[in-house]
């Protein structure tokens, strides 16, 4: 029997659908939810995109940070606006746990759909491509993940990097990067004009002042932001740079998993 509230009753006993159901099985967020797995995205946005007040757009993406499934970082660029991410780590660890409140038999495993756990670009991709990642200095963020996506991808992806205002590489690229087995000391500063003309399958930005000025490229590439906070500019930059090389390699094993598709 199921009561007004929607809580099961069976045999005396009562239960309720697990948590991340509940939370992303909305409609409204599910779409918030699947238009951010693509790209970082502001509220003015994702109100166009879903056709919905922003009241409510603001309202669904409240319910979905209070439950871990979306985080925000306030713009770089304009301090008034925000981007809203989607933590899939933390969705990935939900769904485990959905699954195994069903029955045991329907628990992740390693290789069997487990996304980045079970080693990024674990699966082969059907056809090599072109990633441009872009920030202003292409002198950190950028670097750091071409760098990563040349590791990670395993010869199966062409990475490259640029900057709208090409500063030198940081030292604090270098060592970190040392730390993940990745030599980059050789490297220089490029900029986004090296690579006008040329085409690539995904142009991905991570500084959202970059995002307003890229340039378009031939061949329509598959456009991505990811709002990430320049490591040279915190207090603690050894720190901050560890930081977001971790953050990188996460998000660059998801992408590889959709590369794969």
């Amino acid at each position: 029997m199921i009561d007004q509230t929607g809580l099961i009753y069976c045999a005396g006993v009562q239960s309720a659908p697990p948590g991340f159901l509940r939370l992303a099985g909305h409609p409204v967020r599910w779409r918030l939810l699947t238009e951010l797995a693509r790209t970082d995205r502001q509220v003015r946005e994702l109100t166009g995109l879903l056709g919905q007040p922003q009241s409510l757009v603001s309202y669904h993406l409240g319910q979905l940070r209070a439950g871990g499934l979306v985080s925000a970082r306030r713009s770089s660029a304009d301090g008034r606006d925000s981007y809203y991410r989607i933590e899939l780590t933390r969705c990935r660890e939900l769904l485990a746990e959905t699954g195994l409140a069903l029955h045991p038999g329907l628990a992740l495993h390693p290789g069997l759909g487990s996304g980045p756990a079970s080693g990024p670009g674990s699966g082969a991709l059907r056809v090599r491509t072109r990633v441009l990642f872009l920030c202003t200095g292409n002198s950190a963020r950028s670097q750091l993940a071409e760098a990563l996506l040349g590791q990670l991808g395993r010869g199966a992806v062409d990475a490259a990097s640029a900057g709208s205002r090409p500063k030198p590489l940081h030292p604090e690229a270098v060592r970190v990067m040392r730390e993940h087995g990745i030599d980059i000391s050789g490297w220089r500063s490029k900029h986004l004009e090296e690579f006008s003309g040329q085409r690539f399958g995904y142009v991905i930005t991570l500084c959202d002042r970059v995002r307003e000025v890229c340039p378009e490229f031939p061949g329509h590439p598959r456009l991505i932001h990811w709002s990430i906070a320049d490591p040279a500019g915190e207090a603690d930059p050894r720190a901050a740079f560890r930081r977001v090389a971790a953050e990188l390699r996460t998000r660059i094993g998801f992408l590889l998993a959709r590369l794969g598709e």
